[in-house]
């Protein structure tokens, strides 16, 4: 055995040694810095998961993971948790699309009474059809306000808001008559067109001419006399559910001067006489009461009405 003053290990050759113990641990040191161990590289890189940046020390790596970053957030806002909640999303995103059209695949037939030009043609307009039970005139002028506002422009404007709410909630819809500047056609045409289209419900737009003093709405319902006879209790469902409805969607009160209760039961009209689809005819206020005319001329009421009616509807065709 030697000891480390042995001859054989002078002072150079203790200092080359000393040398190479200092040159192994600073290559020991620095393959520490550069080269971390399996579990801290596990700790210090990217998870694909998490998007966490490399630890401080690798400048490099935190800016391409900082880019990478950036040009996702600017493609996809959402990221990851968005492409994963994908099916799911699609499923919730479709479910409004459904319940916003609860009449697809269904015909609705609106007759919006009268027509603008009706009074220009007393002879045509006064002959007389066969309404079911007996002969009636061809068709009416109509009401109006004492400030001069038809029944035949309101009619058709609650129609056409009408229409554009059907269709919406996907629905076809079938008018009577397309414009407030004719004078046809007479109501036993007009049930027949809403007939032919095979329409699944059908519903008569009218405002009533009553007393001065008298306010409120009537459904008008059919009475059994051959042609209707299949559908009069789905009529009287119909009309209970354009009651509810108004009452719900509008201030309009039931009348007060006409039928009861909101309700009355009509033969002479041809409209009603011939229908073959459920369908009720609603007097929807009183032109001549100043209280009901004020509602009935605002076109905001006007489309409340509409909605209460494709409400009506889509209670009545669940």
């Amino acid at each position: 055995m030697t000891s480390d003053h042995s001859p054989t290990r002078g002072p150079r050759a203790r200092l080359a040694v000393a040398l190479a113990a200092a040159a192994a641990a600073a290559a020991g040191l620095l393959a520490s810095a550069c080269s971390p161990s399996a579990g801290d590289a596990a700790s210090q890189a990217p998870s694909p998961r998490t998007g966490n940046a490399p630890a401080p020390g690798s400048p490099a790596a935190g800016e391409a993971v900082s880019l990478k970053t950036h040009r996702s957030a600017q493609s996809s806002p959402a990221g990851p948790s968005r492409r994963a909640a994908g099916p799911e999303q699609g499923a919730a995103a479709g479910a409004p699309v459904a319940q916003a059209r609860p009449l697809a695949g269904k015909i609705i037939g609106i007759d919006p009474g009268h027509n603008g030009r009706n009074g220009t043609d007393p002879g045509y307009i006064d002959h007389l059809i066969w309404n079911g039970r007996e002969w009636e005139a061809c068709d009416t002028t109509g009401t109006e306000t004492d400030g001069g506002y038809t029944e035949a422009r309101f009619n058709f404007n609650v129609a056409t808001y009408l229409r554009k709410d059907l269709e919406q909630a996907g629905a076809r819809v079938v008018l009577t008559r397309h414009n407030n500047h004719g004078i046809w056609p007479c109501v036993n045409r007009r049930a027949q067109i809403i007939n032919q289209a095979h329409a699944n419900v059908a519903i008569d737009i009218h405002a009533d001419g009553g007393p001065p003093s008298g306010r409120g709405f009537t459904v008008l319902e059919p009475v059994a006399d051959g042609p209707n006879d299949k559908v009069i209790r789905s009529s009287e469902r119909f009309g209970r559910d354009v009651r509810s409805a108004m009452l719900a969607h509008t201030s309009m009160p039931t009348s007060d001067y006409y039928g009861h209760n909101g309700i009355i039961s009509r033969d002479d009209l041809a409209g009603l006489n011939l229908t073959r689809v459920p369908k009720v005819l609603i007097e929807t206020g009183n032109m001549r009461n100043a209280t009901d005319a004020r509602l009935l001329t605002s076109a905001s009421f006007q489309k409340r009405i509409a909605r209460a009616l494709e409400a009506a509807i889509i209670q009545f065709l669940r």
